[in-house]
């Protein structure tokens, strides 16, 4: 039976996952929400006129909406569906989405309210990378513990032969 801190990640990846597949989806199509759909376009639009050199670069409020979504629907699909090292690094990728958008919010004077979820999704994106480093690295020392221990089984073993 997988341990706690195994199911913690896996309900934590499976959670974001769906979460970020949605929000990605509603920024790239108005076929699940028209007003949440709308009211990306609004936001984005105020993010990219607050942001002069990202017209200088190119990047249009269309862009960055599709960029962000895109990011989104893609880490959301790897944290669901993928098994290991990609879900911490489509996690880490949403860190910096989420730190992206809260950089937005403040830009443009947003209340708290505007931008509490990415707050608390940032949160949860930060737990689950913490808990899943971590059950890694008490894997490996595990294993290193093992290798020890046999090892010096081994070695016992020599002796035993040579001494014969």
């Amino acid at each position: 039976m997988p341990s706690p801190r195994t199911l913690t990640v896996m309900a934590l990846s499976f959670a974001l996952g769906f979460f970020f597949l949605f929000m990605g989806t509603i920024k790239l199509t108005p076929r699940l929400s028209k007003d949440a759909y709308s009211e990306m376009k609004r936001a984005y639009k105020s993010y990219a006129k607050a942001l002069p050199g990202l017209k200088k670069m190119g990047i249009s409020s269309v862009l960055l909406r599709k960029i962000m979504g895109s990011l989104e629907v893609g880490c959301g699909v790897v944290l669901t569906l993928v098994p290991g090292r990609p879900k911490d690094v489509a996690n880490f990728l949403l860190l910096l989405v989420m730190l992206a958008v809260l950089f937005f919010h403040q830009l443009v004077g947003d209340p708290l309210k505007r931008y509490a979820h990415a707050l608390v999704f940032g949160i949860l994106l930060t737990c689950r990378l913490l808990i899943a480093r971590q059950s890694e690295e008490r894997e490996e020392s595990r294993e290193e513990q093992h290798q020890q221990h046999q090892q010096h089984v081994n070695d016992q073993e020599k002796n035993k032969v040579k001494q014969s």
